[in-house]
């Protein structure tokens, strides 16, 4: 399977579905006491970060990563897909011909880090450790299906209530109605302290602070609603 040179080191993003980043971390499930795992694919763009495409899955095959990045184009696709760059680990998901064909059937460039550094995808893992921290860290996933349930409202209350620091205090949706380079008002202290002993794990570059107000409320809300202490 090719590997693909990183095209976005260095890249200056000045509008949306310029730069799609992806990634896929893990989720943990409580069925019938046991402790077990499913896995959520995410693609989100690099200007806005809003999540545009999500799956969840119960196998590490590239299905699950495909379901998402199918479901980014047909949300996104009538923004226009002329120049974008879809950046990735060098996960064999993304690497395989399945997932490359769907790339190229729709003229979106391949891009893919160059080691297994996570610093090399910062933003997808950023919005991992948002998704972890905020919400699914808080909460007992009974199974897969009630875990698509609130992973689909996290996923709007993401997009439409939660304002970042790194898009200027818009919500993603905000965002997306923009252009131009941005303002930063946060500082990845992570990225300052490379030289620090304990090894990033992948909410590491995660410096947004904690949502307040109304999402914390949604959360709480979808938390009592649709999952089960």
């Amino acid at each position: 399977m090719k590997k693909y040179a990183n095209l976005v080191k260095g890249m200056e993003i000045v509008h949306p579905n310029q730069v799609w980043v992806s990634d896929i971390t893990y989720v943990e499930l409580y069925e019938n006491g046991e402790r077990s795992f499913a896995y959520l694919s995410l693609i989100t763009d690099a200007y806005t970060h809003e999540i545009v495409g999500w799956a969840l899955h119960d196998t590490l095959d590239t299905e699950g990563p495909l379901r998402a990045l199918k479901m980014a184009i047909a949300n996104y696709g009538g923004y226009g897909l002329k120049g974008l760059i879809h950046h990735s680990d060098r996960g064999c998901q993304y690497c395989s011909q399945d997932y490359v064909n769907v790339l190229k059937q729709y003229n979106i460039q391949i891009s893919m880090t160059d080691k297994g550094d996570p610093y090399e995808n910062a933003i997808a893992e950023r919005v991992n450790g948002i998704l972890k921290t905020e919400w699914l860290y808080q909460m007992r996933l009974t199974s897969l299906e009630a875990a698509r349930y609130t992973i689909g409202d996290i996923v709007r209350v993401y997009n439409e209530q939660r304002p970042h620091l790194s898009v200027g205090m818009l919500t993603p949706a905000q965002a997306r109605l923009q252009s131009g380079e941005r303002k930063k008002l946060w500082k990845n202290y992570w990225a300052l302290r490379k030289d620090r002993q304990q090894p990033a794990g992948e909410e590491g570059p995660c410096t947004e602070p904690p949502a307040a107000g109304s999402v914390v409320a949604a959360a709480l809300r979808y938390r009592a609603a649709a999952v089960p202490q």
